[in-house]
């Protein structure tokens, strides 16, 4: 063997032992990589909490009671039946709202839906509260209607009216912004949810009000439900309701919108005015109308006199099936105020219908779910007859709420027990302060009297603006 050929064998020799120990070294390396825990480089995202800039607080009161197809050779034309009477107000020491009138479906245009706004100061929104009233006595439309006025939502339900013979509600959509709204109105009715050809699509001007009648959405249903859904700006919903029976008018209302459903819904202040069998006329006097928008469920209804914790009757199961209303009697009631409690396992929106009796001169209202009051809320009492403050404590211990009126007129305490509810009586045309302390209470402004009835929620404050999380 050359020296050449031994010189070459020890070269490849040097690279096939070297290579050798390479792979060994890297698959050791890998080994030990995987074994063995690397160390972790964590890094915290920077976050800045802060609080937005307090914007103006707004509500929107519905307006003046509108009359439909008083004249026969324009059925169309609206015009107003009777003005509303405004209270608003805002804490000790604030300036004053203002009130600006909104562009009116009404033909003459003389009791317009009017939006209420508190701009803010010393660096947070400004807390107000406004409500409306109106009584009416005509051929076609009588009886007394009283609402709180609300903020605009960009989603909320309407529970409540009819479209069967007899009446002649209509939807009112608001837009206090100053930019167009589009809405749909989704209607629930015995078909279940549709979205019909006069609910899709609707445009609200900015600083406008209009009128969709309830007939030409859902035309003979007897237990509407609608859902009205906003894009591009917030509306205020709410549903003018009134009845006529064989040419007497039997009575009206303003029904303002439920904001959210819920697996528990309460209704305190439901006024009953009459003792059973007083009226001989026959007709449920009381009735629940439920809905579970999304899915078939049982709601248990409870109903228990304001000032006790001992239920009126048993409790009544009812099966609903997903997207349909339904409507159930509470007999038997006396005379008095009741809260009633409907609790599901799924979803529900409940409201009670109450009338004052079924002859002539009669009124009814629609009591809608009241929300817990969350936070120390200002909440006005309008004009009519006496308002009373009634209060349902759905927790297991007691709640101490403190009403107040604002122009320090006067100041009530009361304890309310669990399960329980009680009664605060209230001057007309005044401003009071709720502070609950918590979470749990709801509250009812309810009014009745001579051919009278009305009744709206207590809703939160939402002039607290809250501290928001900002991630560079």
């Amino acid at each position: 063997m050359s020296d050449r050929r031994v010189f070459r064998w020890a070269t490849t020799s040097a690279r096939l032992l070297a290579g050798t120990l390479v792979a060994v070294a890297f698959v050791i390396a890998v080994v030990t990589a995987v074994s063995v825990p690397w160390p972790v480089v964590a890094r915290e995202p920077v976050a800045v909490a802060a609080t937005p800039a307090p914007s103006a607080s707004v509500l929107v009161c519905t307006g003046g009671l509108l009359a439909l197809g008083r004249e026969a050779a324009d059925a169309g034309r609206i015009v107003t039946a009777a003005p509303q009477s405004i209270t608003t107000g805002v804490g000790l020491d604030e300036a004053p709202p203002s009130e600006q009138a909104l562009s009116s479906p009404a033909a003459d245009a003389t009791a317009p839906a009017t939006a209420v706004v508190a701009q803010p100061a010393g660096g947070a929104r400004t807390d107000v509260a406004a409500s409306g009233s109106a009584t009416v006595s005509a051929d076609d439309l009588r009886g007394f209607a009283a609402s709180a006025c609300r903020p605009p939502l960009m989603e909320s339900w309407l529970v409540g009216g009819s479209a069967a013979t007899g009446a002649a509600d209509v939807v009112l959509l608001a837009n206090p912004g100053s930019v167009p709204a589009s809405v749909q109105l989704t209607t629930y009715g015995a078909a279940g949810a549709q979205v019909p050809a006069g609910g899709e699509e609707l445009t609200v001007a900015p600083g406008a009000q209009i009128v969709v009648p309830l007939a030409g959405l859902i035309l003979g249903e007897e237990s509407p439900v609608i859902r009205v859904t906003a894009t591009g700006a917030p509306v205020q919903a709410a549903l003018q309701a009134s009845i006529t029976r064989t040419l007497v008018p039997g009575g009206i209302d303003q029904i303002g919108a439920i904001p959210v459903a819920g697996e528990r819904q309460i209704i305190p202040g439901v006024t009953v005015t009459q003792n059973p069998g007083a009226d001989a006329t026959p007709g449920a006097s009381t009735v629940v109308r439920l809905l579970s928008p999304n899915a078939d469920t049982t709601a248990t209804i409870t109903t228990t006199p304001v000032g006790a914790a001992v239920v009126a009757s048993a409790p009544t199961t009812v099966p609903l099936g997903a997207g349909i209303p339904t409507e159930v009697e509470l007999p038997g009631l006396a005379a008095g105020q009741y809260t009633v409690d409907v609790s599901a396992g799924a979803e529900v929106l409940a409201a009670v219908w109450q009338t004052t009796g079924f002859g002539e001169g009669a009124d009814f209202a629609w009591y809608a779910a009241a929300p817990p009051v969350t936070s120390p809320s200002l909440f006005a009492a309008p004009a009519g007859p006496e308002p009373i403050l009634a209060l349902s404590n759905p927790t297991d211990q007691p709640i101490t709420v403190t009403v107040s009126a604002v122009d320090g007129t006067s100041s009530d305490e009361v304890t309310v027990a669990p399960g329980a509810g009680e009664a605060v009586r209230l001057t007309s045309r005044t401003v009071y302060l709720l502070d609950a302390g918590g979470d749990g209470i709801r509250a009812m402004v309810s009014q009745s009297g001579d051919g009278a009835l009305a009744g709206f929620p207590v809703w939160s404050s939402d002039a607290a603006a809250q501290r928001i999380t900002v991630y560079p």
